[in-house]
């Protein structure tokens, strides 16, 4: 399945992240971001699924709030960096 990883800086981040797209209709979990895209270590991520990005970036827009990064699946498993 393809699906969107938003990485956050925080867990509080990416809890304030699935939380506003909960609100906005959107499925989001959280989840540890995987080694291979974690840049600073200790981030999480939020799982989106691929059909709902743009309604999630416009509902994180709205709310003031920018992803610190974007992946895609590959359909090998490995992450694809997304630019914003």
């Amino acid at each position: 399945m393809v699906y969107y990883l938003i990485v956050c800086r925080s867990l509080t981040y990416a809890q304030r992240t699935a939380a506003i797209l909960e609100r906005a209709g959107i499925t989001a979990h959280i989840l540890r971001s995987p080694k291979s895209i974690s840049t600073t270590g200790c981030s999480h991520s939020v799982k989106i699924s691929h059909r709902r990005l743009a309604e999630a970036l416009m509902a994180l827009k709205r709310a003031d709030l920018s992803p610190q990064q974007l992946y895609i699946t590959e359909p090998d498993g490995s992450y694809r960096e997304v630019r914003l």
